[in-house]
């Protein structure tokens, strides 16, 4: 059982950054593809980023490439999302996940943590 605990939300103005991390444990962090996820108010939940388990394989929305950064830290089973020129629009509840295969289910998710860009 992979236990998933994301950190760094927050409220910030239109065009400042955050990063989000989320901590993992229980497993074998490596043999997880890893994924931020996130939810607005009355709208179903939406892929943001992709990492590979061993970071060589990423993809991104539409809506996030070019602004968005994920990566990972192996050695401290630590998931990163670094959030650039962030827009009201990004404003929800972002959580991390974990998959065994990089396309398949989602085996584990976080509780979430949630990111507000006012105006």
């Amino acid at each position: 059982q992979v236990q998933l605990d994301e950190s760094g939300g927050g409220l910030v103005q239109a065009g400042a950054s955050l990063r989000l991390s989320c901590a993992a444990s229980g497993g074998t962090f490596s043999h997880y593809a890893m994924n931020w996820f996130r939810q607005a108010p009355g709208k179903e939940r939406e892929f943001v980023a992709a990492i590979s388990g061993s970071g060589s394989s990423i993809h991104y929305a539409d809506s996030v490439k070019g602004r968005f950064t994920i990566s990972r830290d192996n050695a401290k089973n630590l998931l990163y999302l670094q959030m650039n020129n962030l827009k009201p629009e990004d404003t929800a509840v972002y959580y991390c996940a974990a998959r065994t295969s990089y396309w398949g289910e989602v085996d584990f998710w976080g509780q979430g943590t949630q990111v507000t860009v006012s105006s």
